[in-house]
Order: structure tokens, then C-alpha cells, then sequence
């Protein structure tokens, strides 16, 4: 079966008696010639169950299982939906059915995979691995050694440090083209229920040769693993949720049950990484939830980054309104401590506001906010509950996330097990409170500890206990959208620690990073739109109270191609460095409907905490806006950036931000020359098509 939708070409074989094959997934049409003695390794989906042979000289990697080699081609269904296109491929192996779900999307190059396993049987099934994404072939086409001929980006991120891509040969990751096959993968995995706290939940695979590119991006908020190896002389990738191996997983599928893998998105584009991010980018804004705050995308204070740091009180708070509302500013959250007289971090769990803090009430700070014509946002982390919360001894053990008979305790706080009804109640009932009595509009959702494997009371594993539990906080998610549409809710896990898209799906907005210096968050804000949309990646500005006029400038020009998280001591930082700050607010309303219909790019490259200059762009028509940085170095350099647009044609280029400082740049055809001072920042507009 030859499908072609949407520059994307898929071979599967389909034949009776014998398990289905994934036989090409590319941006390029291919007829696939694979004798009968190879035909087995290209299975659609890896699926292993205890008691089956894995048959495969494999070490550590995720080939020849069972019963997935073991399953009969039964069916297809190929019909429409919403989304564009869905086919649905059934086997059977014993009463066990396996349907792989096949989602494309009209007019974008990217396709969502799920596996679902049903049990009609007798029989109990206890499974180990269940893949989303099985491609074998990568190298298929290529002539070269399948070492040779390709490029791995892996996503790395830390707290401070998020979304950092580096870009390795397979060699240079250990891998080399030693016989028909190795043991020898490249894997990279998360366990835990921070899923990005060492890697996004991503990768990438270039074939320099063929020069297309392949990108995954798995949606869950707890573990996951890829990875790419090789098996009978060709390269493959294999993406998905929790496995036994990795991340002690383990679901007994009993009979009448039925499992769904964690979805992943796989695009296919002609040429480089970036391609493949701008259909990822096309196909997140196609799945999200509907929503004014990505149509408006309004400017945000809070004030805890280089301001407050979790210190707030009705008479701190009332100058940074004034200021806040002064800049332009559209919404004001106060951040975390507003529930407790002194250190909070062991006692959170009630949400109850400070008197202490707000002698005349939370109220009062929250009317006060909505009297300068903002609306009022909370900081919650509504998963956790301190060990000295006063609740944390009168509700019941299974509360918690449990290992071993015991609850979970990290960073002195216990994880909510939202499987629970209790718990959901309760944490509806915290948001009911802040929504319909406070009269808040915006709620920052922090999330600061990780529980490891997960949690294996009332589980078959603590992986699946931990799988489980994201799935029931999601639906929790669900439950408060649909009774408060309009509410925002901010995605924050220590800045971007679960920055994927099982939560981004539903929540607007993402907070991406803690980073406190802001030479290093250019960085960072030049990498972002990797992993989320531009118009949900929320970026600090914090201008410095012994700050400069360029210091200013850089932080805002950090942001202003993303969400503006302004914040710092605005009243107190001088008229002339206030009124950048005002103008770069005031720009950014100008340009902030390109942003939301922007395509990113890179026209230097992907940025590194270590580069003197870093570049990037959003692409809308015509337009495109370009934020330029110069980190450090010593003396007058110019920067060259390659310019969109046709071969030849002139662009006209403007500084928007700032409009009236210095800005020594130059246009010589495609490209722009720019000179800047070291720590500083410019935003620019690139107009490569004639102007009505």
C-alpha cells in the first residue's frame, strides 16, 4: 500500500498470513525491493510480551520482538476526519489485536502514530515494550557507508539551560558500521516525571546523502525512550513511551483491556533540521486546544524572576502594578509565597492566602490589579503537597505516589497521585476557589520535584503507575478547560523541565526556562521555538535595577519574538531605560499577530551558551523578524546573516527595536551585515517581497 499526503510518502506491506511492514517513511517517493529474508525486521510496530521469544541477536536494543513478529495482517481502515486523512492497521496474534493508528494532517508534512493493544483473549498478557514509531531503512536510499551519510541532533536541557541541540556524526556518538549489524545503540531515554529534565523528548536524523530529514517529537509528560541502531545492514529508529528495560514499565493486559502507546509525531522534510521543526511547528498549532490566549498572545508580568523571588506582600506589590500596567503590560501574576508567612517550600498544600502578607486580603492586591486594567494571575503547584503541610496527616496514604509500601517523598514533598478521585476533587476545588471567589484569569502551574520511576501502588509497575497518573492529570486538565475556557493555565516544571506537547496540547502557554542571567537566556530564547510554538514559549525580561540601556534592551529583545514574562523593578530602573522597556512592549504589539503565523528559523545555525553571536527568525509572508545578539567578545566585530528569500532579490531591512539607537548594519544582496557592542541586542524586520 503506497500512500502519498502531504509531501509525505509511506510504504506499507499488507498481506494476509503475514505481520505488516513499515517499508519507507520519507519526504521522497521509493520502491522498496527487500528480499524474503529481510522482509521481517521492517515490522510497524515493536511489540514485546514476557514469555515471548525476542528473536534477535539484539544486546540492549528494542528488535526482533514478539508477538509482534508473530501477528497476522487482519485489516485496514482508511477514511477522514477532522485532522485530514487516518488509517487504521490491524493484526492479531491469538485474540491479541494490534491497531496502529495512523494520523496525518492536511497540508502539513508531519504524522502522529499511536499503537493500541486490545485483549479478546482468555489470557493475561504482560507487556514490556510497546513502540509508536518503528521505521527501519533510514539508510535505505543512501549509497555511502550507513555511518557516513547522516547526522544525529539530540535535544539536550537542563534547568537554566534548556533546549540546547547539538548535532553529532554517528561516529562521533560511538557508533561505527562494523559488520551487517551491531549491538551498539544510540539511546536516549527519560525516566521520571519530569520528561525533559536531560533531554527534550525529541530527536532528529539528517541523511546528508539524500539531504532529507526525519524528526520525532513524543507527547508525555513522564519517561520515554528512542533510539537508532542497526539491523541487517540499514539504520533504524524507534520512538515511545515507557519500557521495562528503560524505565520499569510493565502493563498486565488482562483480558477485555486495552492499552494506547504514547503518541509521537514524526515529520519528513527535503533539507535540514530546520524544515522538519517548521512542520512540527504548523502541525502543534493544529493540535492544540482553541484558545484567545495564543490568538491575542497578551503581555504578562510576574514578578519573580530578579524581582520579588517569592517575597510578595500588598505593599511590594502595588508599586510593580503600577509599573507593570505604566509598560503596557496586560496581565499581573503573583508568584510563588502569597500562602504562607515565611519559608513555604515544606508547608505547600492548602493554598490559602498569607494574612500576614495581605493584611486586607488577597482580594485586595487582586482588585487592585484589575482597577489598572490587567488581569490578576496565582502561582500554584497543585501536584505536590509539602511534608509539613498541615493536610499532609489527615488525608489517606493513597494520596500519594507510593513505592514499596511507602509514599514517595523528594525535596521534601509528596506527589499527588491524580488517579485518584480525591485528589482530583480537591485540586478542582483549589482552582474553583482562585477562579470564582479571588477572580483570577491566569494561574502559573509550577511543578518542582521529580518521583523517579513512579509509583507502583495500585500499578502493575511504577512506570505504569506513573504513566497512569499523567494520563488522569491530564484529564483532570480537560475537565477544568471545559469549566473555565478562558482561564490560563502557564505550563512551568522549573522553568522547561516538561516542555512537550501532551501538556502543551492543552495548555497556552509554556514558561521555558529559570535562567536569572540574561546574557545566557539568549541562548535559550534562540533555541526555544525547537520545542514549542514561538507564541507559547514564554521568555523573561527582567531589566536590572543597576542595569544600562543596552542590559535593557538585550532583555527585551530576548523576548519579543516569543511571550513577553516581563518582569524586575520597572519603577525603580529610570525614565530613560522605562521607556525601552515601553517601546519594546509597544513594538511587540505591532508584530505579535506575525508571531502567532510565524515560521522559526535559524538563519546562523542553532545557538550554543558559548557563541559571541546568535541569530533568529520568524518567517511570516513575506516578512521576516530577525532578533540578533552579541553575547560578549572584545572589540568591533560584524556579524553576516544569510538573508530568506529569492536568489538575488533585495531585501530591505529595518531596525524596529530600538528604533532610535545607534545600529551600525549593512544589506548587500541576501545578506545582512551587522555590527554590534559586545552584550547587546537588535530586533529587525527583513522585508524580501515588494511592498503593496
Amino acid at each position: 500500500m503506497n500512500i502519498a499526503e502531504n509531501g509525505i510518502y509511506l510504504n506499507l506491506g499488507l498481506k494476509k498470513g503475514e505481520a505488516v511492514r513499515l517499508l519507507h517513511f520519507s519526504s521522497h517517493p521509493q520502491e522498496m525491493e527487500i528480499g524474503d529474508d529481510d522482509v521481517s525486521v521492517y515490522t510497524l510496530a515493536e511489540l514485546q510480551a514476557s514469555g515471548f521469544n525476542q528473536n534477535d541477536h539484539h544486546g540492549l536494543k528494542h528488535t526482533g520482538s514478539s508477538p509482534s513478529l508473530l501477528m497476522t495482517y487482519e485489516d485496514h481502515r482508511d477514511y477522514r476526519n477532522d485532522y485530514g486523512r487516518k488509517l487504521e492497521v490491524i493484526q492479531n496474534y491469538k485474540g491479541l489485536e494490534l491497531i496502529t493508528h495512523i494520523q496525518f494532517y492536511d497540508g502539513i508534512s508531519a504524522v502522529n502514530f499511536v499503537n493500541e493493544v486490545v485483549n479478546h483473549s482468555e489470557e493475561e498478557y504482560a507487556l514490556e515494550y510497546v513502540s509508536s514509531f518503528a521505521l527501519t531503512g533510514l539508510t535505505e536510499q543512501a549509497e555511502g557507508p550507513r555511518d557516513k551519510t547522516g547526522i544525529l541532533y539530540i535535544p539536550h536541557n537542563t534547568w537554566f539551560g534548556e533546549a540546547q541541540w547539538k548535532k553529532y556524526t554517528l561516529n562521533e556518538l560511538g557508533y561505527d558500521a562494523v559488520n551487517s549489524f551491531s549491538m551498539k545503540r544510540i539511546a536516549v531515554s527519560n525516566t521520571g516525571s519530569w520528561a525533559c529534565v536531560e533531554h527534550l523528548p525529541m530527536g532528529c536524523y539528517y541523511n546528508t546523502e539524500l539531504d532529507q530529514s526525519l524528526m520525532w517529537q513524543i507527547e508525555t509528560s513522564g519517561s520515554w525512550h528512542w533510539e537508532v541502531s542497526d539491523i541487517r545492514g540499514t539504520l533504524y529508529v524507534q520512538a515511545g513511551g515507557p519500557t521495562y528495560q528503560e524505565n520499569g514499565f510493565l502493563k498486565l493486559l488482562k483480558p477485555d483491556e486495552h492499552f494506547f502507546s504514547v503518541p509521537c509525531t514524526v515529520s519528513a522534510a527535503e533539507g535540514e533540521f530546520q524544515k522538519a521543526v517548521a512542520e512540527l511547528t504548523k502541525y502543534r498549532r493544529r493540535i492544540r486546544r482553541k484558545n484567545e490566549d495564543n490568538e491575542k498572545l497578551p503581555v504578562i508580568f510576574n514578578d519573580y524572576m530578579n524581582c520579588l523571588m517569592g517575597d510578595p506582600t500588598t505593599e511590594v506589590l502595588k508599586p510593580l502594578i503600577d509599573s507593570a500596567a505604566e509598560s503596557g503590560c496586560e496581565y499581573f501574576c503573583v508568584d510563588c509565597g502569597w500562602y504562607s508567612d515565611g519559608h513555604w517550600w515544606v508547608g505547600v498544600g492548602e493554598w490559602l492566602p498569607s494574612d500576614r502578607r495581605f493584611p486586607g486580603g488577597i482580594e485586595e492586591v487582586i482588585r487592585y490589579i484589575r482597577d489598572k486594567g490587567m488581569v490578576p494571575g496565582l502561582w500554584l503547584e497543585l501536584e505536590v503537597m509539602g511534608i509539613n503541610c498541615p493536610m499532609a496527616s489527615r488525608v489517606s496514604r493513597d494520596w500519594f505516589f507510593q513505592r514499596n509500601g511507602r509514599p514517595i517523598i523528594d525535596h521534601c514533598r509528596y506527589q499527588l497521585d491524580f488517579r485518584n478521585k480525591e485528589v482530583r476533587d480537591y485540586a478542582t476545588g483549589v482552582i474553583k476557589r482562585l477562579v470564582e471567589e479571588y477572580g483570577v484569569g491566569y494561574i502559573k502551574m509550577d511543578y518542582n520535584i521529580d518521583t523517579g520511576v513512579g509509583t507502583d501502588y495500585h500499578a502493575d509497575s511504577a512506570g505504569e503507575g506513573l504513566l497512569s497518573h499523567t494520563r488522569a492529570y491530564l484529564g483532570w486538565l480537560d475537565e477544568i478547560f471545559e469549566a473555565y475556557p478562558d482561564l490560563i493555565i502557564e505550563n512551568c516544571s522549573s522553568g522547561g523541565m516538561r516542555m512537550e506537547y501532551s501538556m502543551l496540547a492543552r495548555q497556552s502557554i509554556q514558561s521555558v526556562t529559570d535562567q536569572t542571567d540574561y546574557i545566557k537566556m539568549a541562548a535559550i530564547a534562540a533555541n526555544c521555538a525547537t520545542a514549542c510554538a514561538p507564541e507559547q514559549a514564554a521568555i523573561w525580561s527582567y531589566p536590572l535595577v543597576e542595569g544600562t540601556e543596552e542590559e535593557t534592551i538585550f532583555n527585551m529583545v530576548n523576548a519579543m519574538l516569543f511571550r513577553i514574562h516581563q518582569s524586575g523593578y520597572l519603577g525603580q530602573i529610570g525614565e530613560q531605560r522605562m521607556q525601552y522597556v515601553r517601546e519594546g512592549i509597544a513594538c511587540y504589539k505591532k508584530i505579535r499577530e506575525d508571531i502567532r503565523e510565524g515560521i522559526p528559523c535559524w538563519p546562523t545555525g542553532l545557538a550554543s551558551m558559548s557563541d559571541e553571536y546568535i541569530s533568529y527568525g520568524l518567517i511570516n509572508g513575506g516578512k521576516q523578524y530577525l532578533a540578533v545578539w552579541r553575547t560578549g567578545g572584545e572589540g568591533e566585530k560584524s556579524f553576516e546573516i544569510p538573508l530568506e528569500g529569492k536568489s538575488g532579490a533585495a531585501a530591505e531591512v529595518f531596525c524596529i527595536y530600538p528604533e532610535k539607537k545607534e545600529t551600525p548594519f549593512t544589506v548587500n544582496g541576501n545578506c545582512l551585515t551587522v555590527s554590534l557592542a559586545p552584550k547587546s541586542a537588535r530586533l529587525f524586520l527583513v522585508v524580501t517581497e515588494p511592498r503593496e
